[in-house]
């Protein structure tokens, strides 16, 4: 016969082959999974490459490797009025492979010679497939490092404050009274406070990491409205009838806390865990963006780069240099949102109704 943990064990893998046949019913939450499971494979990738030495580290670092693209291009002297025999229009000139004499400051070329000049930033080649930036490196090589920063603060950000807002929640709802009108208080007043506005302040007399970053997220996180959330939840399970069996039993506070209450909010705590990512993510990229966080590299950071280089606001020339770092921070923030809408649908018994 079966003993009591065999048995809890089946009831565990039972449940959990459950709630996987109900997400993959879920479309957006399946779309949402495929998102983060391919960024995870990019930030798996960057490391494979350079181990097994396909990549060399000297050229495709993201932070200090340098690749020479030299071109030759043709000297001429822009026309002062348009249109011409060969510009029709200002933006003309000079046209593709060709240099205006005007801006070549540091060099005694004439019109008509043949320049090399570094060819930086340098559009997609087979070489590099999304190009490099200003300094010569690898943006592929930079979005895939971006990708292991953001789950790295993504995850152990929203780790950090699901942990301190499960166990408050749990305990506010379990021993009630003055330890319930504490955690509630204070709930109310990391509610009041701006997340952004108070970073903004930290960055200003600390030099944030991401692994400071992480842990501010987390705390104020966890320590704001999931904590009245797990509160809700867990006073639901106080009273069911297994919490009072176990109490007649002679079981613990802390043992009905731990082994009976807890494992039935964790539910809710992951669905809280899959939507702090998504916060810590944007968070990272605005701070990053506006030259607050200290960090190598990061999509905000390949953003900011281009921002103060006034390559975004050049349109679509240099593409590259914007739109693979804005995009990966759209899908996977996006990606981590639709899985948890999936799983919204798995422990939610309105939504299963629908």
């Amino acid at each position: 016969m079966k003993n009591q943990k065999d048995i809890a064990k089946d009831i565990r893998r039972k449940a959990l082959k459950k709630n996987w046949t109900m997400f993959r019913q879920s479309r957006l939450g399946m779309i949402g999974l495929y998102i983060v499971l391919f960024f995870l494979f990019l930030s798996l990738l960057q490391p494979f490459l350079f181990i097994t030495g396909i990549w060399n580290k000297g050229v495709y670092d993201p932070v200090v490797g340098y690749s020479e693209q030299f071109q030759e291009f043709l000297v001429v002297e822009c026309p002062k009025e348009y249109p011409t025999e060969k510009y029709k229009d200002r933006g003309d000139c000079p046209a593709k492979l060709e240099v205006n004499v005007r801006t070549l400051f540091y060099s005694d070329a004439q019109v008509g010679e043949t320049i090399i000049q570094n060819l930086q930033p340098a559009p997609p080649s087979a070489k590099h497939i999304l190009g490099t930036d200003s300094l010569g490196r690898d943006v592929f090589s930079q979005v895939m490092e971006g990708s292991q920063v953001a789950f790295l603060l993504g995850l152990l950000s929203a780790t950090l404050g699901v942990g301190i807002s499960t166990l408050l929640g749990t305990i506010a709802a379990f021993f009630g009274g003055r330890v319930d009108a504490y955690l509630m208080r204070q709930s109310d007043l990391i509610l009041m406070l701006p997340t952004l506005p108070l970073l903004f302040i930290i960055s200003a007399f600390a030099e944030l990491k991401v692994w400071h970053l992480a842990v501010v997220l987390g705390t104020i996180g966890g320590l704001g409205g999931s904590v009245i959330t797990i509160k809700s939840q867990a006073l639901q399970v106080k009273v069911k009838p297994f919490v009072d069996s176990a109490r007649i039993t002679g079981g613990s506070r802390m043992n009905i806390l731990f082994s009976h209450v807890l494992p039935n909010v964790a539910p809710l705590a992951l669905l809280f865990m899959v939507f702090s990512v998504t916060g810590a993510i944007a968070s990272e990229s605005v701070l990053s963006f506006l030259g607050l966080l200290n960090i190598d590299m990061s999509w905000g950071l390949m953003i900011y780069l281009a921002q103060v280089e006034g390559f975004i606001f050049s349109g679509m020339k240099f593409w590259w240099l914007i739109l693979p770092a804005g995009l990966s921070v759209t899908f996977l923030a996006g990606g981590f949102y639709l899985v948890g809408r999936g799983l919204d649908e798995v422990f939610n018994p309105r939504l299963r109704q629908r």
